[in-house]
């Protein structure tokens, strides 16, 4: 029988796993947000508080997914907060998602954006194809923000692989920004394909870099979004809806619109400026 996916599931919450000080991930028992395509998203209600878009985690428990969480404004911290037995919605999963590339590619993830970057890493590792080669960039301020490089090395342990870890402060791994480490990997290897999700100006520059360097690439965009489903338009990014025609988009796509890595939206609509300039200007 075919599930609506429109209708909201009530799920438990059945494991909360810390994973920084900042980030808790919540594993929750839902077979269609377990079988996600790399890239979709899930509308999850917090019961009496709100509903928040969220990228769908891995579970390495068999028919459960995830949902990770960085505490910010209040909605988010009540989600962190959420114990076990706690009860959730869910809606979805929504939107497209990543096209895979079987060859050399690298993942660029910072923060939470880390989560579409690990369920495609466990698509690219499925494909068992000798010729892949997959390069993780994972991104955080400092150590203590670290999140699934452990995880990233288990799930890319079938193909030839390289997990890079980039703190802002140096305290862990690389040096410096996700993008300082990209920009090393693209000078050193060549690429069939860029995937990124992460803040908006990290993205930004990342594609710039990819487009610099005649590398296809693609991005999960985050935005505001109430329905998830093309009806309010409040995700709306150009002449384009983030729910409908994303979250997935190709690189180029992205960089043509003036918006992005630039104005971000509030709940009212309003645009807000929130970014600095590019990385390559």
């Amino acid at each position: 029988m075919r599930i609506n996916i429109d209708k909201i599931r009530i799920v438990k919450v059945v494991e909360v796993v810390e994973e920084s000080p900042t980030v808790h991930t919540l594993i929750v028992k839902d077979e269609l947000c377990e079988s996600t395509k790399p890239g979709q998203f899930a509308m999850v209600w917090i019961p009496r508080i709100d509903e928040l878009p969220m990228s769908i985690m891995i579970s390495e428990r068999d028919g459960h997914a995830a949902l990770t969480i960085r505490k910010h404004g209040y909605s988010s911290t009540v989600l962190y907060n959420t114990p076990v037995g706690g009860m959730l919605g869910l809606r979805g999963p929504y939107g497209n998602s990543f096209n895979i590339a079987n060859r050399r590619v690298l993942l660029v993830g910072g923060g939470t954006g880390l989560v579409p970057m690990l369920r495609l890493s466990r698509e690219l590792a499925r494909k068992k194809n000798k010729k892949s080669d997959v390069t993780l960039i994972i991104g955080a301020k400092t150590k203590r923000e670290v999140i699934f490089e452990k995880l990233a090395k288990r799930v890319l342990k079938k193909v030839k692989n390289k997990v890079i870890v980039a703190t802002e402060d140096g305290s862990y791994g690389f040096m410096g920004l996700a993008t300082d480490a990209a920009v090393r990997v693209m000078k050193q290897n060549r690429l069939d394909m860029i995937y990124t999700c992460g803040p908006e100006r990290m993205m930004k520059n990342v594609l710039e870099l990819a487009a610099l360097h005649r590398i296809p690439s693609q991005a999960s965009l985050e935005r505001l979004m109430k329905c998830g489903i093309g009806i309010c338009g409040s995700c709306c990014l150009g002449k384009y809806l983030t729910c409908k025609d994303g979250p997935v988009m190709n690189g180029n796509t992205v960089l043509k619109l003036p918006e992005f890595g630039v104005h971000a939206r509030d709940k009212s609509g309003k645009m807000t400026v929130t970014y600095r300039c590019s990385f390559l200007s």
